[in-house]
């Protein structure tokens, strides 16, 4: 192979494995699902703890992606906290839909889970899903151990 094939081959290299970061930082970035052409449909669902929530966190039915967290905001009446999503046109939920605020693993990333109902109705563009159960803090539940065990502890018996 002369000089010239081996820095042709070298450049292409180079491109693919820039080609492959930036697939990477998509997918890490959770960009990577802007592929479908802005064919969804805006849903919101009110909880009294998101946790660690973020915007562009994946919302899931049956641990398949079928949109993404849009925005988080604090109601200013009822000081919950507001969750817009945005759902694939492909996917129509019922109205009597749950939203639950699920963690990836122990220690993982939040994540919306739709369960769906059994209406016959759908949910529309602007619906706001009624039945939600707030995120699990990990800090919460060791302090309710914590101070489950100290009680115990405090009242126990001498025999």
């Amino acid at each position: 192979m002369n000089k010239r094939s081996i820095e042709i081959l070298v450049g292409l290299f180079v491109v693919l494995g820039a080609a492959g970061l930036l697939f990477l930082a998509l997918k890490a970035a959770n960009l990577g699902s802007l592929v479908n052409g802005g064919q969804t449909y805006t849903v919101q669902a009110r909880f009294d703890n998101i946790g660690g929530l973020k915007p562009r966190a994946p919302v899931r039915s049956a641990g398949v992606n079928v949109g993404r967290v849009t925005s988080v905001t604090l109601d200013a009446q009822t000081f919950q906290g507001l969750v817009t999503m945005e759902v694939n046109q492909g996917f129509l939920f019922p109205k009597d839909s749950s939203a639950k605020i699920l963690t990836a693993g122990l220690l993982g990333d939040q994540y919306i889970g739709i369960e769906p109902g059994g209406a016959e109705t759908n949910l529309a563009p602007g619906d706001v899903i009624t039945q939600t159960q707030s995120a699990m803090v990990l800090e919460n539940l060791i302090g309710q151990f914590l101070f489950n065990r100290a009680a115990d502890s405090g009242t126990g018996s001498a025999d």
